[in-house]
């Protein structure tokens, strides 16, 4: 299972959001740094609303959401990059995940303290990024010296290897994050072998107060937040407010949504961000659906039917034949697998195939 690792300085929320993604109490939420020293682990369900229209027109009650993995990581500082705080295992940490979710502080508050003494989102961004940055340097600096070496006894992947360190090393000393950098697919390759942290996928999340969360795209600090992702790492920023979140977390989904719209607010921010994360990860989903249950499973965009099928088996995948596949607004708008069939909309497709999101499938195999 992939996983999602939630970074941040300390007391900006993070472990706050982790209880509220995952509802539970794992982890501590202190108005201290490091109150976070081991990641705690969750599962998280994600939230699709095609469950549903699905479990009805097989009339069964069971149904199983796909998941991701988050991992609530300790707060970074500045100079974590030299061992300050609980850096190196905060780094190490962060190696480990396949995407990071950066909380970034957008709220006021007197009683929960801010490490750099006063609230500057960007400014918080820039220190996370520039010790992740100094950290991919020293990682860099060192397969280089290594490469440099091996390529003048001949060598010849040691001198691919050195092209593509000298690259980045001249990146990252410009002070921008490595999965910017332009590389070509070989070239990228060869990157993922020095699994630098500036290399991972990654979204901000912007934590405000709850009387802000209804209004939260009128925020200065929340449109800065926004146009940083965009401009300096292309990708985005989810507004959640961590406080409402934990409240959610204890309430059953009919009152959770009732309060939402108590506020003005259509939608948690938890289910956004789960969904976003979800897609950063390259991840979508296909169906499988009986009188028994309605699932969802994950599979890589570009995976081929056969391998997709292999999500659910591998004797699936060794002995595929065909997958019998209808997309979820056809099938909906046909009201039953026979309806899809008879309107021509059920499809017999083979190995080449390529799943798309929403797909529901009855694979056929034999082994």
């Amino acid at each position: 299972m992939l996983r999602a690792g939630i970074v941040g300085l300390p007391n900006v929320g993070k472990s706050t959001l982790f209880n509220a993604l995952t509802r539970t109490r794992k982890a501590e939420a202190a108005n201290y740094p490091f109150c976070t020293i081991e990641p705690n682990v969750g599962v998280v369900t994600v939230p699709d609303s095609r469950l549903e229209p699905l479990a009805k027109i097989w009339r069964t009650s069971k149904i199983v959401p796909a998941t991701i993995e988050f991992v609530d990581i300790a707060g970074l500082v500045r100079g974590a990059s030299r061992g300050e705080g609980l850096g190196n295992k905060f780094l190490q940490h962060i190696r480990e995940v396949d995407a990071i979710v950066e909380v970034v502080r957008c709220f006021e508050s007197r009683d929960v303290v801010h490490v750099a003494g006063a609230l500057d989102p960007v400014g918080d961004i820039e220190t996370i990024k520039t010790e992740l940055v100094l950290a991919d340097l020293d990682t860099v600096g060192r397969s280089r010296e290594k490469a440099e070496k091996a390529a003048r006894g001949g060598d010849r992947d040691a001198r691919t290897l050195l092209a593509v360190a000298e690259k980045l090393e001249k990146h990252l000393d410009s002070g921008k994050r490595a999965l910017t950098l332009p590389l070509s697919p070989e070239e990228k390759e060869i990157a993922r072998r020095l699994f630098l942290l500036t290399s991972t996928p990654m979204i901000f999340a912007a934590n405000v107060a709850e009387g802000d969360l209804a209004r939260a795209d009128s925020l200065p600090r929340v449109a800065a937040v926004r146009h940083y992702a965009e401009t300096h790492v292309g990708t985005e920023a989810v507004v959640v407010s961590a406080e409402i979140e934990a409240e959610l977390a204890e309430l059953a989904d009919a009152e959770a949504a009732e309060y939402l719209a108590g506020i003005g607010v259509a939608e948690s921010g938890v289910g956004t961000l789960i969904r976003a994360v979800y897609h950063l990860l390259g991840l979508r989903t296909f169906f499988t659906a009986s009188e028994k249950e309605v699932r969802a499973w994950t599979f890589h965009e570009g995976e081929t039917a056969p391998v997709v099928a292999g999500r659910i088996h591998t004797d699936f995948e060794r002995g595929f034949i065909k997958a019998e596949t209808v997309s979820y607004e056809d099938l909906v708008a046909s009201g039953s697998t026979a309806g899809a069939r008879e309107r021509g909309l059920l499809r017999q497709e083979g190995r080449d195939y390529l799943v798309a999101d929403g797909d529901v499938i009855l694979f056929k195999f034999n082994v």
